[in-house]
């Protein structure tokens, strides 16, 4: 995949889950700067989502920890648990929000 492909489905997916926290009506305050979103929550906490073009990656930083998601197909998965993306964040938003999601794209 090129960088160009990569970035396209990156936005594609910050968009969706911008969206799917809409749907669940999550207490958390997105902020989105390029490539980058940021979720603050109520409580103050916050969970960073961000792009890696070089090894065409995305990076999510939570409470949790930090974790690497690459494409796998039509999916992102963590490349050391090889949990789907949109699994692992309902899990980090739902531990920093205290209301369990499940999130969607």
């Amino acid at each position: 995949m090129s960088d160009s492909e990569f970035l396209d489905l990156v936005d594609e997916t910050l968009l969706q889950i911008e969206n799917a926290l809409e749907s669940e009506n999550v207490e958390v305050e997105p902020s989105r700067s390029g490539n980058v979103l940021a979720l603050e929550f109520e409580n103050g906490s916050k969970i960073i989502i961000n792009s890696q073009v070089a090894l065409h990656e995305i990076w999510v930083a939570a409470r949790a920890g930090g974790f690497h998601f690459r494409r796998d197909g039509s999916l992102w998965r963590d490349t050391r648990a090889g949990t789907e993306f949109f699994a692992a964040l309902s899990n980090f938003v739902g531990e920093q929000s205290g209301t369990p999601v499940a999130l969607k794209p």
